[in-house]
């Protein structure tokens, strides 16, 4: 078996016990991290609970996308300014192969652990783009999410917040800098179901299977012309799919709620 193939390996069983056993949010607007542990380029195993106590700048990358590179100048420069205060820069390079990820970290100097992640990894954090960056105070809580390359300013702003704090208690008058997202993170329900990123928890097995049917005679309107169901299967990490499904599911269960109403009539 390659190193590829291990790490990857790695990936999708981490995936799934985070699935399982992801903490509930302990903030309002603070949502406990995910617990990922996988094996980073080098082979040293990454666990993000080992992190408790530091503050932690997560960023998802690929090697193809030039905002990535650009942003990971400024990470590096970010590192080195904070290591010693508590800070740890990671990276997740998504759907990359493994001698890209590593000739891309030797090219770009990068001073950081850097693992490999898939769809299912992405999925875990509510769905990425390229970048995507996730600021985790000591207390293992996501304060901060940007999409698109960010400036060093706007990440320094928020580490240098973070560090202010000795303790891993949740920091309540943190200020997010720039334009960072809300952060939702997806429910375990959501992540186990049978349509990725729904929850259907709720549906009994004949509600379940008319579910299905709907949305594999429905469209993703983004233009990929995909079936709903497949795409959702494919790529639970896209937030518009994730959004579509949840939104059918409603519709289904208003329409599956009046017929029932009906029947009874």
């Amino acid at each position: 078996m390659s190193g590829t193939t291990k790490i990857h390996v790695s990936l999708i069983v981490a995936a799934f016990l985070v699935a399982t056993s992801m903490p509930m949010c302990a903030g309002e607007n603070h949502p406990a991290a995910p617990t990922i542990s996988m094996p980073d380029i080098s082979g040293h195993q990454l666990d993000l609970t080992r992190y408790r106590g530091k503050v932690v700048v997560l960023n998802f990358w690929v090697t193809w996308c030039e905002p990535c590179r650009t942003e990971i100048s400024e990470l590096v420069e970010l590192q080195k300014r904070y290591l010693d205060r508590g800070l740890a820069v990671i990276g997740i390079a998504v759907e990359d192969a493994l001698a890209s990820v590593q000739a891309a970290s030797k090219q770009l100097n990068i001073n950081y652990p850097v693992a490999l992640g898939d769809k299912k990894l992405s999925a875990v954090f509510g769905g990425v783009g390229f970048p995507t960056t996730f600021v985790i105070g000591r207390d293992g809580r996501i304060y901060g999410k940007h999409r698109g390359a960010t400036n060093l300013r706007v990440l320094e702003d928020e580490v240098a917040q973070l560090l202010e704090t000795g303790d891993t208690a949740q920091l309540t008058n943190f200020r997010p800098a720039g334009k960072s997202e809300p952060v939702e993170l997806p429910t375990p329900e959501e992540l186990n179901s049978e349509v990725p990123g729904v929850d259907i928890s709720q549906l009994n097995a004949t509600q379940l299977a008319d579910f299905k049917i709907l949305l594999e005679k429905a469209q993703c309107d983004c233009g990929c012309r995909r079936a709903l169901l497949q795409f959702l299967k494919e790529d639970s990490a896209c937030d518009h799919a994730r959004t579509l499904g949840r939104e059918e599911l409603m519709k289904f269960l208003k329409t599956d709620t009046l017929r029932s109403q009906n029947q009874i009539h």
